[in-house]
């Protein structure tokens, strides 16, 4: 195996190798250093390279692996986004607003750590994870490895160019409205929204009001499987994610829809509608019994409950930062926005998810799996949004997005799929929702559509 499989060889596997001393962790971290330091230049997927810490983090965990240490992530590096907290890094969120870094790490990289990881970097987001592109005036514009002259997708848009390129072996990504699914579908990986509180924020709790989410954007099943396991506080599937992976699904009911959210305006896209009735024809003949069935999606729902929240809880993000002056207009724009919604109001609104998650997952009454299109198109162009204000921008980018946000509001669990390319050769995805804490049965089902239908193979022009 060259250097450039092992880079692509996904983090279960590379675990695999340096337990069984088919390299060791200094050598693995000091390859994906190369390759940041000459792929990079033209993606811009990190933020920042923890170049020393890493190689500190990398000599101990080898000195635990020659010592008979085993650890899920032992020696493993893993790229970390730029909304999470790094101790004694600055977390930037896109913005030269922030403040002083912090001085412990947020939980999730904590137990990270624990598991044995080497925190390579953070990645690039936009501002205040606010876009499904990843342009900021603070830190410039990341590219997508399939395409340069186009976004990766946001807001976990970093970590997708980084895992696609081969520049990280997995990332950690946060999703509020589709910030995990959104750059996995257009990168090629693939990513789960865990259910909420699945996976810790801590100290950021309760972002944007209850969304957001962090969880795994991987080259594989397993490899997400394995940064659940090492992540979850709320515990998962008996004997662990892993296990539930690699177990058959059995034979499912599954719905198919291309309905978008009411007040969603946007049109599914000939490669995202051909990406669908593949997904048909595939599960049918992995034995699954297969329904064209939408969701019953309150009106409501995405202006009465969705953006309230992720108005809100950005309001509250940037009433935090030190140096709000320094905030792209469009970013104030939805500040203004934000600081209109009251306590109360959204009080309301929290009140009323019980409402709306009886109604969306009303489906699983009759069924065990959704699926519906990752994306209605392709991603934007680099710059395709420049001088917009908020509203309009958000107006704009949400009819190329229109499967996500929803459950976040209701916090099941949905994963992406990658499918293949599109005609210009830019990935596309099938997304897999399924019923409340359900990440086991998305996993298993992920996995029987991997092994007959491989994707981690597939690498981009720019790696």
């Amino acid at each position: 195996m060259d250097s450039t499989d092992i880079a692509f060889a996904g983090a279960a596997e590379q675990a695999r190798m340096l337990v069984n001393g088919a390299i060791t962790a200094p050598a693995l971290l000091e390859l994906y250093l190369e390759r940041i330091a000459r792929v990079d230049r033209e993606l811009r997927a990190y933020r920042v390279v923890f170049v020393e810490s890493a190689r500190r983090e990398a000599v101990a965990a080898q000195e635990l692996l020659d010592a008979g240490e085993r650890k899920p992530l032992l020696g493993v590096p893993i790229a970390i986004k730029d909304d999470v907290d790094v101790a004694d890094e600055f977390t930037c969120y896109g913005s030269s607003a922030y403040g002083l870094a912090p001085t412990a790490d947020a939980e999730v990289v904590r137990r990270l750590r624990e598991a044995g990881a080497v925190i390579l970097g953070k990645t690039a987001v936009p501002e205040m994870m606010l876009w499904p592109f990843t342009e900021t005036v603070a830190f410039g514009a990341t590219h997508n490895p399939w395409d340069l002259a186009r976004t990766p997708g946001g807001s976990s848009g970093g970590s997708g160019a980084a895992v696609a390129a081969g520049l990280a072996p997995m990332a950690l990504g946060s999703d509020g409205a589709g910030s995990i699914r959104i750059p996995s579908s257009w990168c090629g990986l693939f990513g789960i929204k865990p259910q909420r509180d699945r996976v810790p924020i801590a100290p950021h709790d309760d972002a944007w009001c209850g969304l957001s989410v962090n969880g795994p954007m991987a080259r594989t099943v397993e490899d997400a499987a394995l940064f659940l396991d090492a992540t979850a506080t709320i515990p998962g599937p008996s004997g662990g994610f892993v296990a539930a992976a690699a177990r058959e699904p059995g034979r499912l009911r599954i719905a198919l829809s291309a309905k978008l959210p009411p007040t969603m305006i946007g049109r599914v896209g000939r490669a995202q509608q051909k990406a669908l009735d593949g997904a048909e024809s595939l599960l049918r003949d992995l034995g699954h019994e297969v329904l064209w069935r939408d969701p019953d999606y309150p009106a409501w729902a995405v202006y009465g409950h969705v953006l309230p929240r992720m108005w809100r809880g950005a309001y509250d993000d940037i009433s935090g930062l030190p140096h709000r002056e320094r905030l792209e207009p469009r970013t104030k724009g939805i500040a203004r926005l934000g600081r209109l919604i009251s306590d109360a109001r959204i009080a309301r609104v929290r009140d009323a998810e019980p409402a709306l998650s009886q109604r969306v997952q009303s489906i699983f009454d009759d069924v065990d799996v959704l699926v519906t299109p990752g994306t209605a198109t392709g991603p934007s162009r680099i710059g395709q949004y420049q001088h917009r204000g908020g509203v309009s921008t958000l107006a704009m980018v949400a009819s190329r997005v229109p499967f996500q946000a929803i459950f976040n509001a209701t916090g099941q669990p949905a994963a992406v799929v990658p499918w293949g390319l599109d005609d210009e050769g830019v990935p596309v995805s099938v997304q897999l929702v399924g019923r409340p804490s359900d990440e086991a049965t998305l996993l298993s089902l992920s996995h029987q559509i991997e092994a007959v239908r491989p994707w981690a193979h597939r690498r981009p022009p720019v790696s």
